[in-house]
């Protein structure tokens, strides 16, 4: 009997990324790291063909989404501008993939308190899964951080990490994307430890 094709454990996994503009730059509490992650995670959606959601928070007025990761922001990735906090507005909340069945949605971006947080209350109210990821968030000031995950974690989101996140979305080392996966991870492997260093001062288990 032939072994069956191996399937992801996620079915309709999705990508958000809230509002990295240049602006923020001087303001946000590691925000060189922020970035780290999600160009890790763009470059993962990419390899894994997961449809990726980027906005902008009123961008002629805080201009556009940071040059790193500007390359990444192929025909394949819906980007919007927006005045709402929420990243849940109808150029992606009517997007088909979400009209299919709850999407697993992995978020990171900018204010964790703020705009990362009424995307995730948007989701969940909606039916979504929502995966913060603690190595990609972060606010202006440290200390909001750990209080806005404990609370989305009590709303009902998961909060984990870029790179379990991405292994959970295989669930499988069959799966044809995992070579390229492990080539990504291992390329990336400093920048996820400066991540993790950088924006996780305790551990995710104790927020």
């Amino acid at each position: 009997m032939a072994t069956p094709p191996p399937e992801r454990r996620f079915k309709n996994p999705a990508v958000f990324v809230c509002d990295i503009q240049e602006k923020f730059r001087p303001a946000i509490f590691e925000f060189d790291k922020v970035v780290l992650t999600t160009t890790k995670l763009l470059r993962a959606a990419s390899a894994l063909q997961i449809p990726s959601y980027v906005t902008t928070q009123n961008r002629a007025r805080l201009g556009d989404t940071v040059a790193e990761l500007q390359p990444l922001l192929g025909p394949a990735v819906a980007t919007a501008d927006k005045t709402r906090f929420s990243m849940w507005i109808p150029p992606i909340s009517t997007a088909a993939q979400f009209a299919s069945g709850p999407a697993e949605v992995a978020l990171v971006g900018i204010e964790s308190h703020i705009c990362v947080a009424q995307t995730a209350l948007d989701l969940l109210a909606a039916g979504h899964r929502v995966y913060i990821l603690a190595d990609g968030v972060s606010s202006v000031n440290r200390d909001e951080i750990p209080v806005a995950l404990a609370r989305l974690r009590v709303a009902g989101a998961t909060i984990t990490t870029s790179e379990s996140w991405i292994y959970e979305c295989m669930g499988d080392a069959a799966v044809p994307e995992f070579k390229a996966i492990v080539a990504l991870v291992k390329d990336t492997g400093p920048d996820t430890k400066a991540a993790l260093q950088g924006l996780l001062g305790t551990p995710v288990s104790k927020m």
